[in-house]
């Protein structure tokens, strides 16, 4: 069995890296740094399909896109159900997070910065757009925070880290580093970014793929 994973700086990618580790899996990684904030050509064609990251190939197959991994990896890996409860309901409260990481979290996160990197002079046009999706952010870290606070133990789930924290995870901390809503406090979820980085799992990953969130060009 060999795994390999595409892994561009300052990315996404770590969600799989750090899912691998969680689950014990032995893999490969194909680093690449960015150049002039993007993923080079030449990497996007050593990945290929659609070129983004994280890619994941396995036995000679190959998965895209960060959220589709993840549940291709508990469905053939996680037998145990560690990081995916069977439980069909708790299943796919689980998997709400999955999606909401991109589909919302993202979703209004990446447009203030393709504005404030691409934008050029049009500072009113930029401030306002950017007002506009900060609002959306704002309500959106609030309710992460207000849910962090129903929970039973320290991660979205409970007592034991889920799918839905190892998704969520870089969404928040991509946000909050790129200085979207500074000012805001949300307590709850400042402690369960702490709780999520001090894993070991986390920690493995990181030091395996060289990840760094400041390393985005």
């Amino acid at each position: 069995m060999t795994i390999r994973l595409y892994f561009l700086q300052a990315s996404r990618c770590i969600r799989t890296a750090w899912q691998l580790e969680e689950l014990g899996l032995e893999y490969e990684v194909e680093f690449s740094p960015r150049e002039n904030k993007v993923a080079p050509q030449d990497f996007k064609k050593k990945a290929g399909g659609p070129g983004k990251f994280p890619t994941l190939e396995d036995n000679g197959a190959f998965y895209y896109e960060s959220g589709n991994i993840a549940e291709y990896l508990e469905a053939k890996y996680d037998s145990q159900n560690k990081l995916l409860a069977q439980d069909i309901e708790r299943r796919f409260q689980t998997l709400r997070w999955v999606h909401a990481a991109e589909g919302l979290y993202m979703l209004h996160g990446i447009p203030v910065i393709y504005v404030r990197w691409f934008a050029g002079e049009h500072e009113d046009a930029k401030k306002a757009m950017i007002q506009g999706l900060n609002k959306n952010i704002n309500a959106n870290l609030t309710q992460l925070d207000e849910e962090l606070n129903k929970s039973t133990g320290k991660f979205l789930m409970g007592d034991k880290l889920s799918i839905a924290d190892i998704m969520m995870h870089f969404s928040v901390q991509f946000l909050l580093a790129r200085g979207i809503n500074a000012g805001k406090e949300w307590p709850r979820l400042e402690r369960w970014l702490k709780d999520c980085g001090s894993m070991e799992s986390y920690k493995r990953a990181v030091e395996k793929t060289g990840y760094d969130l400041d390393q985005s060009g």
